[in-house]
């Protein structure tokens, strides 16, 4: 299994203005409609304090009630409509920008690795819910 301190960076283009990619990314009742990595899983709960120091958290579950977790961390940064970073509850370190041209946003995530799931794993599952948050918000 590969692992690595080095942090990982995954991104994808929207097709919608900032101001509008950034209500859909932080609006609770928008966060439970797209985040989750495959179709058998759903986000049922979801909670944003958007301030440095605020809270969050996103309950991700399996579909089937076998299982469920708390996604969750504390805001240390937030510019609206440009960028977010925050600390997960396990104390890795996740950064967020959102950047407009033409119209469309690009969206970059860079996090720190768990040491539990291989590296690749990490990269896919962040990158299945951002383009799951790419559907949803391209429809809107």
């Amino acid at each position: 299994m590969e692992t690595t301190n080095q942090a990982i960076t995954i991104s994808s283009t929207i097709q919608q203005p900032a101001a509008k990619v950034w209500e859909i990314w932080n609006a609770p009742e928008h966060i439970t409609q797209w985040c989750a990595a495959s179709d058998d899983w759903h986000a049922p709960k979801a909670s944003n304090d958007l301030r440095k120091g605020g809270a969050f958290s996103t309950t991700m579950a399996a579909k089937d009630g076998s299982f469920s977790f708390d996604f969750g961390g504390i805001y240390d940064v937030v510019v609206p409509h440009q960028q977010i970073a925050y600390t997960m509850s396990d104390g890795r370190k996740v950064q967020i920008t959102f950047t407009e041209a033409n119209g469309q946003t690009e969206v970059v995530e860079t996090f720190d690795p768990e040491g539990t799931n291989p590296i690749e794993m990490q990269r896919a599952g962040w990158q299945a819910i951002l383009d799951n948050f790419k559907r949803y918000a391209e429809s809107k």
